[in-house]
């Protein structure tokens, strides 16, 4: 790569992602406004700094296309699920439910924004988490825009070692990391302890969110204890299987929960009326009242279905193989800047594997759930044409942001610019890029919407710097992959899952101008702790 990495052309890669911060947090802008300003601004600037031609830049569209007709899928499905339960009054009884077994509302807000998201991160991801927990909590009363920042920052330290490892196992391929071997092992070790620091973060942040001090004193005990079940149990199965390592602690974590919620001081009814994430006048789009012959349990048939698919096809391994081989995807040329900047060919990119993709659980599940409420009268005649109506009505606007955030990565990935980016970083900083090295992997997650990307995009990256300035490998890469983790919080293509599910569609800015600044300061906080261990 003869890409030139100096300060104009450092400044023209990060100029995409100013302005559309800028138009997003400043100006309050809709991802689907911003979205398009941003692709034209990396098209112009790919073009004239970085010397792209017209074939290289469609055929980074074409997979920019490709990618985010992967993610509405699961933005349609996720969708459709929240509709087939709203039609059959059932989070009405989901919120009434919970409230019952988890009388301390702390708790119910704990159990839906942070442990159910955790679970579902470690077995599906891909944004699942968001626009399924996103209608949980409003259906329990929490204002539509925290119920979008809550499972944001809930399903973020699920990032590496969840989807069953998905993210981890795209580091130590891009990296060369041998399983089993010392670095292999000390790289698990310390992504795991920057995550476990995450976890608790989170923990915090959301009973601070629900009621600031009174709600960190009220809940610390609960957060320490689901935080060392998940952190810990992760950090210690790191070091034995990392495919599990987030999936089992986040199952025992759900279960604990219940067990807390017996503890003396969390069984008595408790709840604080001056919150300023619950809407105390919150009604249910379709009624008031909940079926009167509606269990909890069978509210949640919809969400146990797609628990059991997802554990049955991902974590049975013949069953895994049999319905992955059926693969659909595109084959793309070799392309290449004016500097000699390469993308290689694909064979198949980004094959979409469509019995194994989170869509079809999604899905069937959906489909199970108005078959199975129906049955017993709780979707009326003509509720199903509404669910798939409004299921489609409000996945069609989104598709615009999404489509014109992933092009944008695409192209500024398939141009050098994103290589710059983190390039001039090193370069200027030398050793004190330890710093920002997780910056890097929050930087990934932002543009991508995957640590996984982030992780296949930077780690050859991350281990080429660290060889230069003499630095821990296993460290760094520690670092960029808990950067990427979090940096899943404050990805768009995440937040649009997330604000459709809620129905605030355009309000994506202020959800990241409130968690821009927890995420970022983690992430500085894991450069510093990385910076004192290896350097000092």
């Amino acid at each position: 790569m003869n890409v030139p990495t100096n300060l104009f052309m450092w400044i023209m890669a990060c100029l995409p992602i100013i302005v559309l911060l800028l138009l997003m947090i400043k100006f309050q802008w809709g991802a689907t406004e911003a979205a398009p300003v941003g692709l034209l601004i990396t098209i112009i600037t790919g073009i004239l700094f970085y010397k792209a031609d017209i074939r290289l830049l469609a055929s980074e569209s074409a997979k920019g296309i490709w990618s985010a007709l992967i993610i509405l899928l699961i933005v349609w499905t996720a969708i459709l699920l929240y509709q087939v339960a709203d039609e059959a009054k059932a989070f009405l009884v989901i919120r009434n439910g919970m409230r019952r077994l988890l009388p301390n509302e702390l708790l119910v807000v704990l159990a839906l924004g942070w442990i159910l998201e955790s679970f579902l991160q470690g077995i599906t991801g891909f944004g699942v988490p968001v626009a399924v927990g996103a209608p949980l909590l409003i259906g329990i009363g929490v204002t539509p825009l925290y119920a979008v920042i809550i499972p944001l920052l809930g399903q973020a330290w699920g990032n590496t070692f969840g989807t069953l490892a998905a993210a981890w196992d795209a580091l130590v391929m891009s990296t060369g990391l041998e399983s089993g071997s010392p670095d292999y092992l000390a790289a698990a070790f310390w992504a795991g302890l920057f995550i476990w620091l995450w976890n608790v973060i989170t923990g915090l942040v959301l009973c601070w969110f629900y009621g600031k001090g009174r709600a960190v004193k009220k809940g610390l005990p609960a957060v320490l204890i689901l935080a060392v079940i998940q952190g810990g149990g992760e950090l210690l199965l790191t070091q034995v299987n990392t495919t599990i390592s987030c999936f089992l602690p986040s199952c025992i974590a759900l279960v604990v929960l219940f067990l807390i919620g017996r503890m003396k001081m969390y069984r008595e009814e408790w709840s604080l009326s001056d919150s300023p994430i619950m809407n105390r006048t919150f009604t249910s789009g379709t009624s008031d009242e909940a079926p009167a012959d509606m269990s909890l349990l069978q509210a949640f048939v919809p969400y146990i279905l797609l628990t059991a698919l997802t554990m049955v096809v991902l974590v049975v391994t013949p069953v895994n193989k049999f319905l992955g081989q059926f693969t659909l995807g595109f084959s793309f040329p070799e392309t290449s800047t004016g500097y000699g900047f390469v993308n290689q060919a694909e064979a198949c990119f980004s094959p979409l594997a469509p019995f194994t993709h989170a869509s079809m659980f999604l899905l069937l599940s959906s489909l199970a759930g108005i078959v199975y409420f129906k049955k017993h009268g709780w979707i009326k005649a003509g509720g199903t044409k509404r669910v798939f109506a409004r299921s489609i009505a409000m996945t069609m606007p989104s598709g615009i942001a999404v489509i014109g955030l992933v092009i944008m990565s695409k192209i500024m990935g398939g141009t050098g610019q994103t290589m710059v980016l983190a390039d001039g970083i090193a370069r200027i900083l030398g050793k004190a890029y330890v710093i920002l090295a997780p910056v890097v992997g929050m930087i990934g997650s932002f543009m991508t919407g995957s640590n996984m990307s982030s992780n296949i995009l930077f780690g050859d990256f991350q281990v080429t710097t660290a060889g230069l300035l003499h630095l821990d490998k296993a460290a760094i890469l520690g670092a960029q992959t808990a950067g990427g983790a979090i940096g899943s919080a404050i990805s768009p293509s995440k937040i649009i899952l997330g604000t459709t599910t809620a129905g605030i569609l355009g309000s994506e800015g202020q959800v990241l101008k409130k968690i821009i600044p927890i995420t970022l300061t983690t992430t500085l906080l894991i450069g510093v702790i990385v910076f004192v261990s290896v350097i000092l």
